[in-house]
């Protein structure tokens, strides 16, 4: 959830949005003027109108940066975040999610209360909470960065019974956990917690069957949000590659739920079907692929790293991967998604690795060679980039007596 209803100014009665191009000066004292109408024992209405004011400003960069500077009317928003004021609540969590995406503005947020992580958390899993998806989301900003999101783990780690993050990952996958939040954000938080061995340590324990019960998500189909966090998450637990057994043995059978998102409804042949998993033979003729090319290359990053290991990559191999990566790589419209495609082809039908090699993931590369292998990924990354900005300059063909549609402008 980057930026909340950008243009919510325009609905704000009373109180007109300030332009971008108003002095500094002006929008400072515009801000202090509205901290008295923020205040616990303000009236309703106004409270209300003063906060969507300030979720208008969040929408502009030049709004968000006065905003950072002004800790009292920060700490005003945090505490009506979490009001039973149905209206000042949830545009004040609106704010702060948009504040909450901009990485330099983590610090003043961060210190307008000592424990703000363990109230968002708070929050975000009270099942009776009406704007607990703001909570998340607004987590899910916060722990892109490595201090608040150490912050949050010691919180899930200092929990009294049942670990922390064990709460967080039921609200995730549990159907209707909060009927008026639907919590997809949960799923981003759990993809950033998982950067820490803490937490990977948690989600690969065999006894807990936590990755079981997220493999599911990998093809939830009403939140692109849930499903990439989800994948991230995968992604982040194949590093550890003393666990790819278990992921790739029958107790979690990782593989085909990494596949089945990047498969189409191609026709194999009745010797290929035999080669590939059951969950991914005889698919429907209407079976899409994953439409979000930024899950499709961390699934395929996910399958890599389970080749580190020369039996991971047998076990990758057996299981018909090349099949689907070989259909995937000649439908696949994004380049830097192909790029990642063709890498993994080469490990599987490449060379074993020489004696003493094996493990992928442990070799140590000379410093020269892996500068020139940067330099390498910097200029394909470039290439696609080019290659984007090539296809966005090429007008579309318009048939002829047809008209295209009127795009509305942008507001912000």
């Amino acid at each position: 959830m980057g930026e909340a209803a950008a243009d919510a100014g325009a609905r704000a009665g009373g109180l007109s949005p300030t332009g971008s191009r108003e002095p500094e000066a002006c929008l400072a004292a515009e801000a202090a003027q509205l901290l008295p109408f923020l205040a616990p024992g303000a009236r309703a209405d106004l409270q209300a109108a003063a906060t969507l004011h300030v979720l208008a400003l969040t929408g502009s960069e030049q709004g968000r940066t006065l905003l950072a500077g002004q800790a009292t009317l920060l700490r005003a928003l945090v505490e009506l975040a979490a009001a039973p004021a149905p209206a000042a609540a949830r545009d004040a969590a609106r704010a702060l999610v948009n504040l909450a995406a901009d990485p330099g503005l983590h610090e003043p947020l961060l210190a307008t209360e000592s424990g703000l992580p363990a109230r968002l958390l708070g929050l975000a899993l009270d099942p009776q909470w009406p704007w607990a998806e703001e909570a998340a989301a607004m987590l899910a900003n916060l722990t892109r960065e490595p201090t608040p999101c150490a912050a949050l783990m010691a919180v899930l780690a200092a929990e009294p019974g049942d670990p922390g993050l064990e709460r967080l990952v039921h609200a995730l996958c549990t159907p209707g956990y909060n009927a008026r939040a639907p919590l997809h954000y949960l799923g981003p938080v759990l993809s950033n917690l998982s950067q820490r061995p803490a937490a990977r340590a948690f989600l690969l324990n065999p006894d807990r069957c936590v990755v079981q019960r997220l493999l599911p998500l990998t093809q939830y189909p009403d939140s692109s949000v849930r499903r990439g966090g989800v994948v991230g998450t995968l992604r982040n637990c194949c590093f550890e590659h003393h666990h790819h057994q278990w992921l790739l043995g029958p107790e979690v059978d990782i593989l085909p739920f990494l596949l089945l998102p990047l498969a189409g409804p191609e026709d194999f042949t009745e010797e290929e079907m035999e080669w590939l998993p059951i969950d991914l033979q005889y698919l429907p003729r209407d079976k899409q692929r994953e439409p979000d090319a930024d899950i499709r290359k961390m699934l395929i990053e996910a399958i890599m790293l389970l080749t580190a290991t020369a039996p991971g990559r047998q076990q990758v191999r057996d299981q018909g991967t090349y099949l689907i990566l070989r259909e995937l790589h000649s439908w696949e419209p994004e380049r830097d998604v192909q790029v990642a495609c063709e890498k993994l082809i080469q490990v599987l039908i490449g060379d074993e690795p020489e004696l003493g090699k094996e493990n992928l993931l442990e070799v140590l590369v000379p410093e020269d060679v892996e500068q020139q292998l940067q330099q390498l990924d910097s200029q394909e990354q470039e290439q696609c980039e080019r290659k984007q900005q090539e296809q966005k300059l090429v007008p579309e063909p318009q048939a002829e007596g047809l008209h295209p549609p009127e795009v509305p402008a942008a507001r912000h």
